[in-house]
């Protein structure tokens, strides 16, 4: 069992605020205040004390820790995505001049796989997926190279 002043000493050394204020939550219930008091004290809420406390009564310290959210499934399975990045990789650079854009990218899930995702949506997938959309500067499809030479 730890001590309030071990709490304390975790709370300093803490670089998560959540952690941080779970640690003090703690020291101040075992320096004997109660979990409304502490509440009180810390600015939140008792119920989020008292799930600390039980956390930490049933579990020790590794009960404490925060665990990340998975956040919202993919939407498109894993034969889609495979079928989505042949696409990007066959259309990357138009013939006709001109680079894909992530409209490109989200009309053809729309289109194909009938998902609809906003924009910052699909460059969230394409980052996942292991695209970069730091890309040189396309060239015109009238660019001349004669021209360019003079």
């Amino acid at each position: 069992m730890h001590t309030s002043s071990d709490f304390k000493q975790l709370a300093t050394k803490a670089s998560d605020s959540r952690m941080r204020t779970r640690y003090l939550a703690l020291h101040h219930f075992l320096r004997g205040y109660n979990r409304t008091q502490v509440a009180e004290m810390l600015g939140i809420s008792r119920g989020s004390v008292n799930s600390w406390v039980a956390l930490y009564l049933s579990g020790g310290l590794d009960a404490l820790q925060v665990k990340r959210s998975p956040g919202r499934p993919v939407r498109l399975t894993a034969m889609q995505q495979k079928q989505l990045c042949t696409f990007i990789e066959n259309n990357a650079v138009k013939p006709d001049g001109g680079r894909l854009i992530a409209e490109d990218v989200r009309t053809y899930i729309l289109s194909t796989f009938k998902v609809e995702y906003q924009l910052a949506n699909v460059y969230r997938l394409l980052h996942a997926l292991g695209f970069s959309w730091i890309t040189s500067r396309s060239k015109h499809p009238k660019q001349s190279l004669k021209a360019q030479e003079t």
